[in-house]
C-alpha cells in the first residue's frame, strides 16, 4: 500500500497550490480520502474529506471557501486545490485513506506560505 503526496512548496500569501496524492495497493474507490495537516509544534488536524464515490465533501471551517478536495477513481488520485493561502496554512499536509478499521497514511508534503 502506498500513498504518495506531491505538489507542496513555498508560496506567497494569497497564492495557490494544488496537492495530489497517488494511491496504490488497495481498492482506492472504496475508501474515504482525507487531507490532514500538521504545523510545527501543533497536533495534526483535519482539513478536508471526500467520500468514496466523490459525492460528498467536508471541510474544516478554517479552509472552507478556499480549498477544494476532489478525486479521480479512474486514476487513483485525490487532490487538494488550495487558493488564497495564508501563513497559517503552513504545515505538512498528509493524505489519508480510510475504510472501516483500515487506515493508511502518506509521508506528507510541506506547504510553506511566506513572503
Amino acid at each position: 500500500v502506498q500513498l504518495v503526496e506531491s505538489g507542496g512548496g513555498l508560496v506567497q500569501p494569497g497564492g495557490s497550490l494544488r496537492l495530489s496524492c497517488a494511491a496504490s495497493g488497495f481498492t482506492f474507490s472504496s475508501y474515504v480520502m482525507t487531507w490532514y495537516r500538521q504545523a510545527s509544534g501543533k497536533e495534526r488536524e483535519f482539513v478536508a474529506s471526500i467520500t468514496s464515490a466523490g459525492g460528498s465533501t467536508n471541510y474544516a471551517n478554517s479552509v472552507k471557501g478556499r480549498f477544494t478536495i476532489s478525486r479521480d477513481n479512474g486514476k487513483n488520485t485525490v487532490s487538494l486545490q488550495m487558493n488564497s493561502l495564508r501563513p497559517e496554512d503552513t504545515a505538512v499536509y498528509y493524505c489519508n485513506a480510510r475504510r472501516g478499521s483500515r487506515m493508511y497514511w502518506g509521508q506528507g508534503t510541506q506547504v510553506t506560505v511566506s513572503s
